[in-house]
């Protein structure tokens, strides 16, 4: 058994995310599972990039809302307590809406050579906007 001292949270970095995001880690990827997590906090109307797990990705709503969107153009709203499982090498973003905070555990697995995540570009502003608008007639 380890105990992990408390780690300091650190603002996402801007070639990743869109508008202030922060990330507390839990684990860094060690062998043998190379798991890694966190908890992210995003302001609203903050976001990720367009990314990719080749494992795949667990998100854990713990406040607000949060939006996760795919490339086909699929978004749902997840609320505290809900889980949404990102399949392998599927594209996506996750974020706040554009009205409320959303906090999540972000886990993902990687491998000796590969932290887990294939970073893209930004989420365009059209492309936010129809994920808001999408939830919007969700409600």
């Amino acid at each position: 058994m380890e105990l992990t001292p408390i780690t300091a949270s650190a603002k996402g970095p801007a070639d990743c995310f869109t508008g202030d995001v922060y990330v507390t880690p839990i684990s860094a990827p060690t062998a043998p599972s190379y798991l890694s997590a966190g908890i992210v906090h995003f302001t609203p109307g903050a976001h990720t990039n367009w990314h990719v797990h080749p494992n795949g990705q667990t998100l854990h709503v713990l406040e607000g809302i949060a939006l996760v969107g795919t490339r086909d153009g699929s978004v749902v709203a997840a609320r505290p307590g809900e889980t949404v499982g990102c399949d392998p090498g599927v594209e996506h973003w996750h974020g706040a809406t554009a009205s409320t905070i959303a906090v999540h555990i972000a886990a993902v697995v990687g491998t000796a050579h590969h932290a887990g995540t294939d970073w893209n570009e930004p989420v365009t502003d059209t492309e936010y906007a129809a994920a808001q608008s999408a939830v919007n007639r969700q409600r």
